[in-house]
């Protein structure tokens, strides 16, 4: 049992890493999907931000395939595994999802982030480059995503303005990203990949300048710095 659950692994994050090509030229949510035009929501990091998912793709495959090739009857491998394949198979149907519905399309990042976070709590201690690594940039940028996500739809469907929008979403993800770095004791790799999407926050707020998201991504920064520098394990 534990062999295939490294198989449906590994065939789970090569379809993740393939599904680009079921929605070619998916860029994120156009304007017009939405009642509200937002050409550039405040909440949406720069682009260039999502060349992470390069990394995310080829490290996820790695790990899978090592797993399955080297630690496929590892008892310290086995308990990630159920979640993150159910992110990862959730993940693989996000893209087209995402063209046709972008409320659909949050409900379905929050559950990849959810699963991604239960397997990241359940890594164990040995291969940490190979097993706990990807996994917790995968779950870091997801956590940033979601509520990206989610700051998009609030402002796209007019329940808050933009600005207001993107102050909620980014809250939230300070205090999801603070609460789960402190709780995780490691997994540096989560928090460094929530700040390099902040700090793309910044970059796209930058010019026009938008005072209080700018600030509101700086400080969730600095809260997810400090609750690694207060880390002794």
């Amino acid at each position: 049992m534990s062999r295939l659950w490294a198989l449906l692994c590994l065939l789970a994050a090569v379809s993740f890493a393939a599904s680009p090509w079921l929605a070619p030229g998916f860029n994120g949510y156009e304007p017009t999907q939405f009642p509200v035009v937002l050409e550039d929501p405040p909440v949406q990091p720069a682009g260039y931000a999502f060349a992470i998912w390069g990394l995310i793709y080829v490290w996820l495959i790695v790990s899978a395939g090592f797993g399955l090739l080297r630690r496929g009857d590892d008892a310290d491998w086995q308990p990630m595994r159920a979640p993150l394949f159910v992110s990862l198979a959730v993940g693989t149907i996000w893209l087209p999802v995402a063209q046709m519905s972008p409320i659909a399309a949050t409900v379905l990042i929050w559950i990849m982030l959810a699963s991604a976070l239960v397997a990241l709590s359940r890594v164990g201690d040995t291969d940490r480059w190979l097993q706990e690594g990807p996994v917790a940039v995968y779950a870091g940028w997801l956590t940033a995503a979601s509520c990206v996500s989610l700051g998009v739809v609030i402002g796209g469907y007019g329940w808050m303005p933009p600005t207001p929008a993107a102050l909620l979403s980014l809250a939230l993800c300070l205090a999801l990203s603070v609460t789960i770095q402190y709780r995780l004791h490691r997994a540096p790799e989560y928090g460094m990949t929530v700040i390099w999407a902040l700090v793309a926050v910044v970059v796209a707020n930058w010019q026009p300048f938008n005072a209080a998201v700018t600030l509101l991504a700086l400080v969730a920064m600095i809260a997810i710095l400090g609750v690694r520098a207060t880390d002794t394990e």
